[in-house]
């Protein structure tokens, strides 16, 4: 692709200088603001970091913005399907439900060359309860002039007068991703740094493949269905009071998630946790998993032993599951 501008131009309350913005050579882009106006949700303009034009996503772009969220995929995630990408457009989630049943209608837009060819997509949202924007998802291929532009393009919908929050839950483009794979995804996490945000590193992912050799399996358990999130949950009991539990989601093409392994204080030390993840790994082949996925929210400061995750760390290091990245979320105040 050759130069997308050079030049000044105004574009809507923001005065930008760009020299040769070549997106595939990622030649120098370099910008000068003079002013900004927040824009109102919904609004379409022109990219402020590029000059690349912005506008509402459409039903013909599906093809394009699907092989942009594929393009991201890491392992142990499924391909994106039309379907799934229905569901994000929505503003709805098999994961997290709640926390998107709270916020308004989302808006995508998507960035685009001269020629019209789809280069990015951007979907962000507003919780009118306490007026805070949302970063939802973004795919540019983690080119730096794209990524950049879709996230002040966002800031300027939202309104830079808000607080935001970037990757904050999972949508319906993932397994469970609740939060940016930062390792896999550097570019947009810069992007992010630069345009203001702080990120938290709040999860460890994990994965292996089915079957796992050499674990054990728990003595005695019961397997519930559970409905949030849809799956079964196991239960070891003795007297009728539960001392350890897991819950696994229903396997999506071929892939299941442990959710969580818990075991009561009380009841730590006897292999429990060891003998559930066993189990759990188990009965989600049994449904059909080929792999499995687990979420380790080990983000507590060290003087927090009671959110101390380090033995669970140590049992799923041990088991032979491996780390695929750390999963991040940002929030950027006024």
């Amino acid at each position: 692709m050759g130069n997308v501008l050079t030049g000044p131009h105004v574009l809507r309350g923001v005065a930008v200088t760009t020299v040769r913005a070549a997106l595939c050579g990622r030649d120098e882009v370099r910008l000068t603001f003079l002013r900004e106006e927040a824009l109102p949700v919904g609004s379409v303009t022109t990219g402020p970091t590029t000059g690349l034009p912005v506008r509402r996503y459409q039903a013909g772009d599906g093809a394009v913005v699907l092989d942009l969220v594929n393009a991201d995929r890491i392992t142990g995630q499924p391909v994106t399907t039309p379907e799934m990408l229905a569901e994000a457009l929505a503003g709805r989630s098999p994961t997290d439900a709640g926390w998107w049943a709270e916020l308004d209608a989302p808006v995508t837009d998507v960035i685009h060359d001269a020629a019209g060819r789809v280069l990015g997509v951007v979907s962000h949202a507003v919780r009118s309860s306490d007026d805070t924007g949302f970063i939802l998802w973004l795919h540019g291929s983690e080119n730096p002039v794209v990524v950049g532009a879709l996230i002040e393009h966002a800031i300027a919908a939202l309104g830079r007068q808000r607080t935001i929050l970037a990757f904050e839950f999972a949508s319906a483009l993932s397994l469970g991703l609740e939060g940016l794979p930062a390792g896999h995804r550097p570019a947009t996490r810069k992007a992010l740094e630069t345009a203001g945000f702080s990120g938290r590193n709040l999860w460890r992912y994990m994965h292996a493949g089915l079957p796992l050799a050499g674990l054990p399996l728990a003595a005695h358990y019961e397997v519930r269905d559970c409905e949030e999130p849809p799956g079964k949950r196991l239960e070891v009991r003795e007297g009728g009071e539960l001392l350890a539990e897991a819950t696994i989601g229903r396997p999506v093409a071929g892939i299941g998630v442990l959710w969580w392994i818990s075991v009561a204080p009380a009841a730590r030390g006897r292999g429990l946790g060891l003998g559930l993840l066993g189990s759990s790994l188990d009965l989600l082949q049994g449904l059909g998993a080929r792999e499995a996925i687990l979420f380790v929210d080990d983000d507590a400061p060290a003087d927090d032993p009671e959110r101390s995750r380090a033995a669970a760390n140590r049992m799923y290091d041990r088991a032979g599951l491996m780390q695929v990245d750390r999963l991040f979320s940002f929030s950027r105040r006024p």
